[in-house]
C-alpha cells in the first residue's frame, strides 16, 4: 500500500511540473522579487550547473531538495561558504544537519544566507539641478534568510523533505517628501516573509538511477508600496546516475556522476541543467555543468577535495562561473562531516 501511495504521489507531482505553460515565455520575465533566493549557494552544486535535484547530499542539499538529505550516511555535518557574485555582491551561507535519534525520526537541518550588496549612492529628484537629480546619503541594501528543514526516508528507496524559511530584504530608505525646513522625510523599504521548500527523492532500483523533484520559495504575495510581487517560485525535476555502473570498474577508485534537471521558474523561460562529477579515490573531484537557454552563464566548472584523516570528513569545494559581460563568479565552501 505504501508503495502505491508514494508512486501515485510521484506521478501527480510529475504531471503538475510538466503541464503546458499557457503564457508566452517572455511574459514571465521580471515578475518576482527577493531574487537573492535564486542565486546558487553550495559550491559543489554550483560547479555542476545547479543540476542537483536528485543527488543525495549533506545539509547543503536543503538549498536544492530537502528530501535528498534523508539518505546522507553522516550523523551530522556543518557547511559554510562564500559566493563572490556579480556586481561585487557577496553571499555568505551556511548549513548544518543532524540525526537526534539515529535514523529513527529522520534528519533535521538549518540553513542561513546573508547578502552584502555593498554601499550605493542615494539620489532624489531635483528640478534645480542640471541633471534633474542630486546625491543624498549612501545606503546599504541587505538580504537574509534562515531555514529549518526536515527529511525522512519512508523506505530504502523513497524520501520526503521540507524546509521553512524566514526571509527578509531591506532596500534602504527612500525619500517621500521634504519638509518646510528642507529636511528629507524618508521611509524604510524592508519586507519579511515566510517561504517553503518541498521535495521528494526516489531511488529507482535500476543501478544508481535517482529521480528527484523540488518546489522552492512557495509563499504569499508581497508588496513594498503599491505593486505586489511573488517570490521566485521554482519547480524542478531531475535524474542522476553514476554512468560507470555500465562498466566493470572499481567504484572505490572511480565514480562519474551525471545529472540532468529541468526547471520551470515563475519569472523565466524553462531551462535544462546538465552536470557531471568525476571523483578519484573518493578524494579528488572534477566538476562541470551546462545550462540552456541562458543569456550569460551557460558553463560552470569546479573542483573538490575530500579527506578523512582527522577522524571526520573534511571537504573543500570550489566553483568557477564565467558570467559573460559581468565579472566572473567564485564560490567556495567548506564542509565538516561526521
Amino acid at each position: 500500500m505504501k508503495r502505491v501511495i508514494y508512486k501515485l504521489f510521484l506521478a501527480i507531482l510529475l504531471v503538475t511540473l510538466v503541464a503546458p505553460v499557457t503564457n508566452a515565455q517572455r511574459d514571465k520575465l521580471a515578475q518576482t522579487g527577493f531574487k537573492f533566493l535564486s542565486v546558487p549557494t553550495d559550491a559543489r552544486a554550483a560547479a555542476m550547473g545547479e543540476s542537483f535535484t536528485s543527488l543525495t547530499g549533506n545539509s547543503g542539499a536543503l538549498f536544492y531538495n530537502p528530501a535528498t538529505m534523508a539518505f546522507s550516511t553522516s550523523m551530522w555535518d556543518v557547511s559554510f561558504g562564500v559566493n563572490k557574485w556579480i556586481a561585487d555582491i557577496n553571499y555568505l551561507y551556511g548549513s548544518a544537519a543532524f540525526e537526534p535519534f539515529g535514523s529513527l525520526f529522520g534528519k533535521f537541518g538549518i540553513t542561513v544566507v546573508n547578502v552584502d550588496y555593498g554601499e550605493l549612492q542615494g539620489t532624489i529628484v531635483d528640478g534645480s539641478s542640471p541633471s534633474g537629480y542630486r546625491d543624498v546619503d549612501m545606503f546599504k541594501p541587505t538580504a537574509f534568510s534562515f531555514g529549518v528543514g526536515y527529511a525522512n526516508a519512508l523506505s530504502d528507496k523513497f524520501s520526503l523533505g521540507a524546509n521553512i524559511k524566514y526571509v527578509r530584504q531591506n532596500l534602504g530608505q527612500s525619500v517621500i517628501d521634504i519638509d518646510s525646513s528642507g529636511n528629507l522625510i524618508t521611509e524604510e523599504n524592508a519586507l519579511n516573509a515566510i517561504a517553503f521548500d518541498f521535495g521528494i527523492l526516489y531511488k529507482t532500483g535500476f543501478k544508481s538511477l535517482n529521480f528527484g523533484m523540488s518546489v522552492r520559495n512557495f509563499s504569499t504575495e508581497l508588496k513594498y508600496k503599491e505593486a505586489g510581487f511573488q517570490l521566485p517560485l521554482l519547480f524542478k525535476i531531475g535524474l542522476s546516475m553514476d554512468v560507470l555502473d555500465f562498466v566493470d570498474i572499481n567504484k572505490e577508485e572511480h565514480t562519474f556522476l551525471v545529472s540532468v534537471d529541468a526547471s520551470h521558474p515563475r519569472d523565466y523561460p524553462e531551462q535544462v541543467f546538465i552536470g557531471g562529477e568525476y571523483t578519484f579515490m573518493k578524494t579528488f573531484s572534477l566538476r562541470g555543468g551546462y545550462s540552456f537557454p541562458n543569456d550569460e552563464r551557460n558553463v560552470t566548472m569546479g573542483v573538490g577535495l575530500n579527506t578523512s584523516k582527522f577522524g571526520f570528513n573534511l571537504a573543500v569545494d570550489y566553483a568557477y562561473i564565467p558570467f559573460g559581460i559581468f565579472n566572473n563568479v567564485h564560490n567556495l565552501s567548506v564542509k565538516f562531516i561526521y
